[in-house]
């Protein structure tokens, strides 16, 4: 590993203005958390230092865990940001930065937006990435060499880790601990800190936001009244008589302009009324099969399960409201 003698591996976080404060605090707490587990087991300390871009134009540590035993992070996390990604001109200098650190041997990881700095570095191309699941289509759209799956909280490709929603640092700092730690100080570190180290996954929580600013007017009015119908019936013909095109030429244009397929459209639709229905009402599931457009119950829940890798119990069980549970 990287570093000086008695100092332990480093670890650093590479901050920008605006970015996620409550994640450079709480991932620097849970590294704490883990190192006092590590060395409990005669293991290494986990050392936390702060890089920001200067006045001079040249990114520095500004802060170090152990400022008298400063050496070169094995690892730098990006974090996200409240009010949204970095764009290109603002990631370049980071982007560039960063490329020399991973030639030099580090591994990059970045959580939520932060994985837009890693794209620009050019590094994600033609490789799996996550980040929040609100800001997926636009990773696809400024990077679209990335193959971007926001179905995972945390993807970890060898050299490049990147987590995905505004919490999802939580999951990050773990798979770091388990990579740098290893499990069992992993799996201490997650109970003292209550979070569950196994089975999370960000399409448990991420909700379907068609896309309504494609400019397609056609389109746009078959979305309107597939939304009208809550998830009543619909054929392909209805839907291109709305839009008032020939079969094939609706299709086309709404992959297009919703970069879904309209059974697929209509299916992210219906499980979303379904998720309502398991978290406020205490309806059986067969008929709330029923109620969103599902005359086969078994249909239902395979769809269901497959967007959001939960059964429909499985997901009543942890996110009904009380007032229905």
């Amino acid at each position: 590993m990287a570093g000086v003698a008695g100092r332990g591996i480093e670890i650093g976080l590479v901050l920008y203005p605006g970015c996620q404060i409550a994640m450079v605090h709480g991932i620097t707490d849970l590294f704490d958390i883990a190192t006092q587990f590590s060395r409990e087991h005669g293991g290494p300390a986990l050392c936390v230092s702060q890089w920001a871009l200067g006045e001079d134009g040249r990114i520095s540590r500004t802060y170090d865990t152990e400022p008298l035993k400063a050496g070169k992070p094995d690892i730098f996390i990006v974090p996200g940001r409240l009010t949204g990604p970095a764009g290109a001109e603002e990631a370049e200098p980071y982007a560039r930065w960063l490329l020399e650190r991973h030639k030099e041997g580090a591994t990059l990881a970045a959580s939520c937006g932060g994985t837009f700095i890693l794209a620009a570095t050019g590094l994600l191309s033609g490789r799996p990435a996550t980040t929040h699941w609100y800001f997926a289509d636009l990773l696809r759209e400024q990077y679209p060499d990335v193959l971007v799956e926001t179905d995972k909280i945390v993807i970890e490709d060898g050299d490049i880790i990147t987590g995905g929603g505004l919490m999802a640092w939580t999951d990050l700092g773990l798979r770091i601990v388990d990579r740098l730690l290893g499990p069992t100080v992993m799996i201490e570190t997650g109970k003292f800190l209550l979070i569950d180290p196994a089975g999370r996954e960000q399409k448990h929580y991420s909700t379907f936001a068609p896309r309504l600013t494609h400019g397609d007017e056609a389109i746009l009015r078959t979305q309107h009244w597939l939304q009208e119908r809550a998830g009543r019936p619909a054929s392909i013909a209805d839907m291109a008589a709305q839009a008032r095109l020939e079969e094939r030429t609706f299709l086309r244009r709404f992959k297009a302009a919703t970069g879904l397929k309209p059974i697929e459209y209509v299916q992210h639709l219906r499980i979303g009324k379904a998720r309502e229905l398991l978290e406020f009402t205490r309806r059986p599931v067969d008929q709330i099969a029923w109620a969103v457009g599902y005359e086969d119950a078994a249909a239902f829940r395979r769809v269901f399960n497959r967007i959001l890798g939960l059964s429909p119990g499985e997901y009543r069980s942890r996110f009904a409201a009380q007032a229905a549970a």
